[in-house]
């Protein structure tokens, strides 16, 4: 959420940000219901002045005898009051339709993300890794899982529906590997302190973290006020809603594995092939809460780490800063890594790392003091992929892929898979 001041005072340079994202910020809405509710307030403050004076009044004048003034002064006080309920009523629904518009607005892109609305318009940053080659034609991950038996998609699709995988074998062990790997590298390096959180949220939640109400579609209700996460940056971003934070705290570096459930997997058959785009799959995040002066420095650092990970594992990546049209609701820069796939012949998204500065702080209130007696101020919000484990996996089969049809296994994750390769039956 953007800071109700800076709707006020500039709204032309709000409009701006969010146009460069493609969306029409309901600025003319939010101003009119605004000079409403300003206006009114000014009027409650003035009458509540008058209540409080003549309140006092009253006790005057009935201590100096007249009572028949005390009596017209009560009944003033009366009028007053009701006034004021009523006017207090009014306000309450003029601050509720205020923060159902303010929700709307889209975080203003920083003014270094790159102007664009199509992938093709982000800016690569750096590569790293030699993309491999092969003295034969590679495959694609789709036909070396199943052949290899550790993805099955039919039954997947049996028994859930398209969108989802059956990881078997040395491919569920693999994809534990992973997982477990990342978490490890994160955090026993000492970092991250891991976090587990609950797979379900309330609508609370994803307000804070921005998902709510925009994309409410994208997502599984399990109940009235519960929600499969789509990533676990919605719980571990909401553990210190509506909490003041001590600067010592900051910066502080969460690591959570979990699954990840959303509905949108691709339009019209796009990119839905295999593991590309699917419904549930399995990640690790990283969250920051940083000081805002170095929310940036953080952003920088959080992108390096997450790199860590394709460094470790042999995967050739690059670096891309993400375009205004291109980036997400809550973002206001973003950086994303993507693996190599040489089967599919493209990168693939593994990671976003963003900088959110105060804006989902705002919305889940989440702020800091400098020391005593020092104003609040919201902390900054960051997160970034650590990273997200179908697209990775895509890129490992892909990458590691040999001849006969088998696929070697990265040394950094031989330890957790206990072997070497997955060879073809």
């Amino acid at each position: 959420m953007l800071d109700r001041q800076l709707l006020r005072s500039d709204p032309d340079a709000v409009k701006a940000g969010a146009r460069r994202k493609g969306i029409d910020a309901p600025t003319s809405a939010f101003l009119r219901v605004d000079t409403e509710f300003r206006a009114l307030r000014a009027r409650l403050d003035l009458q509540r002045a008058e209540l409080n004076t003549t309140s006092k009044a009253i006790g005057q004048l009935m201590g100096q005898g007249k009572l028949a003034e005390a009596e017209t002064a009560k009944a003033q006080a009366k009028v007053l009051s009701d006034a004021i309920k009523e006017g207090e009523a009014d306000e309450r629904d003029l601050d509720a339709q205020l923060r159902a518009i303010e929700l709307q607005f889209p975080n203003i892109p920083h003014a270094s993300s790159p102007d664009g609305s199509t992938p093709d318009q982000n800016v690569q940053v750096r590569e790293w890794g030699e993309k491999p080659e092969f003295s034969f034609k590679p495959k694609v991950h789709w036909d070396i899982g199943s052949a290899l038996g550790i993805l099955d998609f039919e039954r997947a699709a049996k028994i859930a529906g398209s969108g989802f995988a059956v990881y078997r074998g040395l491919g569920a062990r693999l994809q534990r590997a992973l997982f477990n790997f990342m978490i490890d590298h994160h955090t026993l390096r000492g970092e991250y302190q891991e976090v587990y959180p609950p797979y379900l949220v309330n609508s609370a939640s994803l307000t804070g973290t921005g998902q709510l109400p925009k994309f409410e579609q994208e997502l599984y209700r399990a109940d009235e006020d519960l929600y499969l996460i789509p990533t676990a940056e919605v719980p571990v971003t909401n553990l210190y809603r509506d909490e003041i934070l001590d600067t010592s705290q900051l910066p502080m570096k969460l690591a959570a594995f979990s699954g990840c459930f959303r509905k949108e997997a691709g339009a019209a058959g796009k990119d839905t092939r295999g593991i590309q785009r699917v419904h549930q799959f399995d990640k690790v995040e990283l969250v920051k809460y940083s000081l805002p002066e170095s929310s940036y420095d953080e952003l920088d650092s959080l992108t390096a780490d997450a790199e860590s990970v394709l460094r470790e594992l042999g995967i050739p990546y690059r670096v891309v800063l993400v375009c205004a049209g291109e980036m997400g609701f809550s973002n206001a820069m973003q950086y994303d890594l993507e693996v190599w796939a040489p089967g599919i012949g493209a990168y693939l998204e593994v990671s976003s790392c963003t900088n959110f500065e105060a804006f989902q702080a705002r919305r889940a209130n989440i702020r800091f003091r400098r020391g005593q007696g020092e104003k609040l101020e919201f902390v900054h919000t960051l997160n970034g992929s650590g990273v997200a484990c179908p697209r990775l996996l895509i890129s490992l089969l892909e990458c590691f892929q040999r001849e006969d049809g088998g696929v070697a296994i990265p040394k950094a994750l031989r330890p957790y898979v206990g072997a070497d390769e997955i060879a073809p039956a």
